[in-house]
Formats: structure tokens, sequence, C-alpha cells
């Protein structure tokens, strides 16, 4: 038997009729209103699992070392944040922005999506507001067999603090 045929035997149950809400939270161990039972979440590891591995191999570099990076011609400064992000607060000057879902395509010259401007750099330094997304965003490059990336300590919010150049960016 099917689960919507179980459903419905358990609706016309007895001769009491009974609502479908009500069917389904008891044939999935809920309460008599049709609620589902809580359900533990089935994860491996947690976001702070993957920082400390992605912190564990990868590079690192202080935000008074990454301000002398963004004369150097061969490094990309990559912006990871939410165009929103950008808009609200800025940007390191003539970084290139990525937004975190699309690095994986972005980066990967057999995507329909790749940007070239990723694959000609010889060094990629990336950051995001405060330097989780672009530990993971570094992490997941090497994966891919970047051996070129490093991220800023701290991100965006270091940057600013230890008053490095901020470019505004205009809503669009």
């Amino acid at each position: 038997m099917g689960e919507g045929q179980a459903l419905q035997s358990l609706c016309d149950c007895e001769g009491q009729k009974t609502t479908m809400g009500e069917a389904i939270g008891a044939l999935h161990g809920g309460g008599p209103d049709g609620t589902l039972p809580p359900k533990e979440p089935a994860m491996t590891k947690s976001y702070t699992d993957l920082l400390t591995e992605a912190y564990d191999q990868i590079t690192t570099i202080p935000t008074e070392l990454a301000t002398a990076l963004v004369d150097d011609p061969d490094t990309l400064i990559v912006d990871l944040r939410d165009r929103r992000e950008l808009e609200r607060e800025g940007k390191i000057p003539d970084a290139f922005h990525c937004p975190r879902g699309m690095l994986e395509f972005w980066i990967d010259p057999s995507s329909p999506y790749h940007k070239p401007a990723l694959a000609e750099a010889k060094q990629i330094v990336f950051y995001c507001a405060s330097a989780w997304r672009s530990a993971l965003a570094s992490k997941t490059a090497q994966d891919m067999g970047f051996d070129n990336v490093a991220h800023i300590e701290g991100g965006f919010s270091a940057w600013k603090d230890a008053g490095g150049a901020v470019e505004q960016v205009a809503a669009k």
C-alpha cells in the first residue's frame, strides 16, 4: 500500500473522518493535530567543523600584508559578499566581485558560467565580511585544484578597521 492509500485509510478508519493533516501526523508519529514530530538534523559536520578544516589547510594573509596586494598585477582580490553588502559598505578597490554561491561555477573552465579573470590570476585572494565565507571559498578552490589561493584574515571588517582603502559601489 502506498503512502496515499495509507493516508486515505487513516482518514476513514473506524468510521471516523479525520483531516489529511491529522492522518499525516499519525502516519509519521506526530500529534493528533497533524504536526510532525521534530526531526534532529542529520548533520555530520557543523559549520565550525568546516571552518576548522578549512583553516587547517588554507593560507591566511594578515590584513596588513593584504593591503600591499591591491596594486600587485599578479594578484586578483575577490570579494565574495552579496551585492547588497557591496552597495552598503563598499569594497576593496578594484576587487573582482564573485558571489559566494557562484564561485564553483565561475572558477571552473568547463562551466558555462566560467569567468576568465579567475583563471588568469597568478594568485587569488578571497575576502568576505568576517573571513568565514572566504575561508570556505579558499578551501573549495584548493579542492578544485587551485594552489594559488588565500584569504584575508578578519575579512572586510578587519580591512576597514586597519584603515584599508574602500571603493564605493553604486546601487543597481
